[in-house]
């Protein structure tokens, strides 16, 4: 028996078992390759959480599931719902808390910080499916066939994320060569450091008062893209490089031959306008608090250099 399990082994993922089994927990790490962190607390499994019944086996005496799936971007539409009704399957059969990690697609286009509680106006095809997940696991909470919470981060930065000041950025920062950014590059931006999802994502699923309800990650306060490079640059310890902005046609042009390219255009209001997460709730009730830039910096820019 396990007292956890995780579906997915990406950043998130890896990072959610690794903090349960530093804190003495069992856990099932679950991917189709059946990758995830060697430890002798965590088992690692090959499995597709898209079948209910397996997903319900695994599930079966845990006090929790994690949903770090990250089915490919511009498979969303087609991936994502046989995945979430698998686990909202397994949440109500097992009696485990299903905790599903989200982002902030659904909110759309921002007015101001956005809050748990900004209400859903994205009419895009991928943050409706976000928004139908959270509903129909909240459906399920309030009709008492399971229990559920979810925590939406913004873009991620730290070692192993897929992210924007990922590979794209660091390797060149540290090389001394320019930055081409999506969108205004002096806009603010909130950037969530991986570490702190996942603390958020177990804070959620140990505390009865996180359940029913959606949460912020923990984030530092804003900056910009231009920032965030300067700020890497400073940490590493080498000079500022020069940052501009990729035109919109030339992002047309290659989603011509990239189906991941494609889909940018329709969430580039994330990189034009200001787009920042509010996280008060999570400090308050949760008792959370983002890890110090810096740190994220040191870690993340150390994370490139081994």
């Amino acid at each position: 028996m396990s007292d956890y399990l995780v579906i997915g082994a990406g950043a998130i993922g890896r990072a959610v078992a690794e903090q349960l089994a530093a804190a003495k927990h069992r856990v099932k790490i679950v991917s189709r390759s059946g990758s995830g962190p060697i430890h002798p607390l965590i088992s690692r499994i090959s499995a597709d959480a898209a079948e209910a019944g397996r997903a319900t086996e695994l599930a079966g005496e845990t006090k929790a599931i994690f949903n770090c799936a990250n089915p490919p971007y511009n498979r969303w539409p087609s991936d994502w719902p046989p995945i979430a009704d698998a686990l909202l399957s397994a949440a109500e059969r097992s009696g485990a808390v299903l905790v599903t990690m989200s982002n902030l697609y659904a909110y759309g286009r921002p007015t101001g910080p956005m809050t748990p509680e900004t209400p859903f106006t994205a009419d895009y095809e991928k943050a409706r499916v976000r928004a139908r997940m959270w509903r129909e696991a909240l459906d399920a909470h309030r009709a008492g066939r399971l229990r559920a919470t979810e925590v939406r981060a913004s873009d991620f930065i730290g070692p192993d994320s897929q992210s924007l000041m990922g590979l794209r950025v660091i390797p060149r920062v540290l090389a001394g060569k320019s930055c081409q950014i999506l969108g205004n590059p002096d806009m603010a931006h909130s950037w969530t450091y991986t570490q702190d999802v996942a603390r958020a994502l177990i804070a959620c699923a140990q505390q009865p008062a996180a359940w029913g309800l959606a949460w912020h990650a923990p984030t530092n306060p804003p900056r910009t893209q231009r920032q965030v490079i300067d700020d890497i640059a400073d940490v590493a310890g080498v000079s500022h490089v020069k940052v501009s902005s990729i035109p919109i046609a030339v992002l047309r042009v290659m989603g011509l031959f990239s189906p991941l390219i494609r889909e940018l255009p329709k969430t580039m209001y994330q990189f034009t306008s200001p787009f920042v997460i509010d996280d008060t709730r999570s400090r308050e009730v949760l008792g959370l608090e983002p890890t110090p830039w810096r740190d994220v910096l040191g870690t993340t820019v150390e994370s490139y250099r081994m």
